[in-house]
This record gives structure tokens, C-alpha cells and sequence, in this order.
């Protein structure tokens, strides 16, 4: 069976993807972001803090949006996946300054690990607008 309206979004401005995965898909105008973690694009470092991780998640993400045509104000529901939840506030200060109302919907876990042993991962779904 064929799939239809179905193609992988991929831009040098992310990280790139580190197995067999595409950093987005593009369904019928649906945009699923795979989880962005914070690693610099340009040389593959991974930045200290919860703060500066969080930022340079959203960083990468944004560079994903970008190539699928979106941005932030595209995104319908985010998952946050944080290695301590302590770090929760921490996160939301800098993930508020990405994104206004009206706000995504989202859902924030604690997870037991998460690659590269970064402290935050963060994926995304977004609607591309109509085009007129």
C-alpha cells in the first residue's frame, strides 16, 4: 500500500539524527518532530545546565519547525522528558520564552535516562497553517 502526503523533514541547522530515524515527518500538512536533545549542531557538543540544555533543545527544534515550513506558534502539543524532575521549574522558564499563548498542549515526565545522559529531551507535533 502507498503512503501518500507523507515525507521526511531533515536540516543541517539540528543535530542529526543518531539512528535509524528522521528528525521530523511531515503528514498531511501534521508535522511529528522527533525528541531534540542539546547538542550543538555545528561541532556535536552538548551544553552544560538545565537552562542552557532546555534553550538549546528548543534551539534545535525550532531549526526543525523551520524546515517543515512551521514555527513555534505551530506546535499543537509538546512532550518534555526530563532526567529530574527537580529541574522542572528550571526548564519552564526558558521553554515559556519560546512559545505564547495559546500555549501547546504538553505532558512532562521524568525519565529513568535519556541519551547522551542529557538532562531534557523534547519532542513536538505542529499543523502547518493553510496557505491561501
Amino acid at each position: 500500500m502507498a503512503t501518500t502526503g507523507r515525507s521526511p523533514i531533515s536540516t543541517e541547522g539540528a543535530p542529526a539524527a543518531i539512528g535509524p530515524y528522521s528528525q521530523a515527518m511531515d503528514v498531511d500538512g501534521w508535522v511529528y518532530c522527533s525528541g531534540q536533545i542539546p547538542i550543538v549542531p555545528e561541532d556535536g557538543s552538548i551544553v552544560h545546565g538545565i537552562e542552557a540544555q532546555t534553550k538549546q533543545v528548543l534551539v534545535n527544534l525550532g531549526e526543525v519547525l523551520s524546515a517543515a515550513g512551521c514555527d513555534y506558534s505551530d506546535v499543537v502539543k509538546t512532550t518534555i522528558y526530563l532526567s529530574d524532575i527537580g529541574n522542572f521549574v528550571a526548564m519552564n522558564q526558558v521553554y515559556a520564552q519560546f512559545f505564547t499563548e495559546p500555549f501547546p498542549a504538553r505532558a512532562c515526565i521524568e525519565a529513568a535516562a535519556l541519551p547522551k545522559n542529557v538532562k531534557v529531551e523534547i519532542d513536538a507535533i505542529a499543523r502547518k497553517r493553510a496557505t491561501s
